[in-house]
């Protein structure tokens, strides 16, 4: 099949496909999620001059729980938790789930 005039014959598959490719997709996504949530927790903290200690009282938890919740690496979160952790810095938590692009779903099919 031939190529159009637009499309750049040297390039490939995007990164995205790669990582549903080799099935590990949900797993990158979920990580890079993680690390931006606890990224913003960690600046409106750092913003509202919030200790870690102040910061857990207003949550009603422990200071461990909260290093649960900055902690980028860790995945295990809790979406009460969540909203707790943004409550107390002055945040709200907007989640919705978005449609596939038809290429994807496409390629799910096949």
């Amino acid at each position: 099949m031939a190529n159009s005039p637009t499309e750049n014959p040297h390039s490939g598959s995007n990164f995205d496909d790669f990582l549903k490719e080799e099935g590990v997709f949900e797993e990158v996504q979920a990580r890079a999620l993680k690390r931006a949530l606890a990224e913003q927790l960690d600046d409106a903290m750092q913003a509202s001059k919030l200790t870690k200690v102040r910061m857990a009282q207003l949550m009603a938890t422990s200071r461990s729980q909260l290093d649960r919740v900055l902690d980028p690496a860790n995945l295990s979160i809790q979406l009460d938790t969540l909203i707790k952790a943004a409550s107390a810095v002055g945040k709200t938590v907007e989640i919705r789930l978005k449609r596939e692009p038809k290429r994807a779903r496409e390629k799910l099919g096949s």
